[in-house]
């Protein structure tokens, strides 16, 4: 007797693929259609987990492309307390597709949102699209607009160097200005500004746009850059919380699996698009939760080293030395345990959690 699963991969089996492999060498990577080089620019993008794929790539002694390093007078100590270097250029925390098709739209020129600064009760000012990119905020609109203009330059030129784009998916749930359609990385009012549901609309992002924003963007990319390759990936971090009603576990079901979806769609359907599994290697069942830190939402180290090796093994045909854990952060008595795991790797949704410890904000 014959059937169509006879003679398939052990990979495509359950039994032979998953339940009959050690945790720690289970490969869901089929194979892969790209192959870095050391020499080819690297720009990656994204959520949360995105920061620990750049960190790899430094660490591997591949191009991770900066366009944004800082001042050249600023030592190593001082970049990293200004989130320099964490992403390509300082664009923080791009959570959803709306958010990064608008940066292309802003870094080119075509889209000028009516949200220019939020304000803070301390008289400072933060960055409504990286409202957590600069400790301490800015002193005044001058100092934030020039600095946006730089940045805003920096994006351009990783956007046009770039031979690879990674871009993480990591949230369909966003807030967005009435006035303009502007999405953010963080509600108004958790790092900045003021919530007020007269000028700022949720927005629970479904499949079809996605794929509609993604295939925007893409095409933006391409008119600038017509030879890059796009990776994406699925954030395996659930949801800080939820503003619809309902269980945050099932918004955060309800949000990976659009993003998935889409991420499939686009991959199946657009040349040089192609999807790498880091989500389904931290969530599936063969992990039992260990990828997971007691908060059940940020990754360990084990697990971003699982992504990591598979990621240069499949997509670069090499066994890269993976990074060292980032150094925690310094802990004070301010500090709950939550507060410094938000301030190591850069997390705008973890203030969510915080806001009720940050001071109360206004916007302009």
């Amino acid at each position: 007797m014959t059937h169509p699963y006879r003679h398939v991969a052990d990979y495509a089996r359950w039994d032979r693929g998953v339940a009959a492999v050690p945790p720690e060498q289970v490969d869901p990577v089929a194979p892969f259609p790209v192959l870095l080089t050391r020499q080819q620019p690297v720009v990656t993008a994204g959520s949360c987990f995105a920061q620990h794929i750049s960190r790899h790539f430094k660490r591997a002694g591949f191009n991770f492309l900066i366009t944004e390093p800082g001042h050249p007078l600023l030592d190593d100590g001082v970049r990293a307390t200004l989130n320099y270097g964490v992403f390509s250029a300082r664009f923080g925390n791009i959570y959803t597709s709306r958010q990064l098709e608008q940066l292309f739209r802003r870094a080119y020129g075509t889209f000028d949102p009516v949200d220019l600064t939020w304000d803070r009760q301390d008289s400072r000012l933060v960055d409504p699209f990286r409202p957590t990119i600069q400790p301490g905020g800015f002193h005044t609109r001058e100092e934030l607009l020039a600095d946006r203009q730089q940045h805003l330059a920096a994006v351009r030129r990783a956007f046009e160097a770039a031979s690879v784009f990674i871009f993480t998916l990591g949230l369909t749930e966003c807030w967005a200005a009435r006035a303009d359609g502007a999405v953010f990385p963080i509600a108004p009012g958790v790092a900045g500004g003021t919530y007020d549901p007269e000028r700022y609309a949720f927005v629970n992002l479904t499949a079809d746009e996605v794929v509609a924003d993604m295939t925007r963007f893409i095409a933006s990319l391409r008119s600038v850059n017509p030879n890059v390759v796009l990776i994406l990936t699925v954030s395996p971090v659930p949801l800080a919380a939820t503003a619809v009603d309902r269980h945050v576990l099932v918004s955060t079901v309800y949000s990976k699996a659009v993003l998935r979806v889409a991420a499939e769609t686009l991959a199946s359907s657009l040349p040089r698009v192609h999807y790498f599994p880091s989500y389904e290697i931290i969530t599936a069942p063969f992990s039992r939760g260990q990828y997971y830190s007691d908060d059940l939402r940020s990754v360990t180290e084990a697990g971003v080293q699982h992504v990591m090796s598979l990621f240069f093994r499949h997509a670069a045909g090499v066994e890269a030395p993976l990074a060292p854990p980032p150094a925690p952060a310094a802990e004070t008595p301010k500090k709950s345990d939550r507060l410094a795991r938000a301030l190591e790797v850069l997390c705008d949704e973890e203030l969510i959690l915080l806001a009720d410890r940050l001071p109360p904000q206004t916007s302009t």
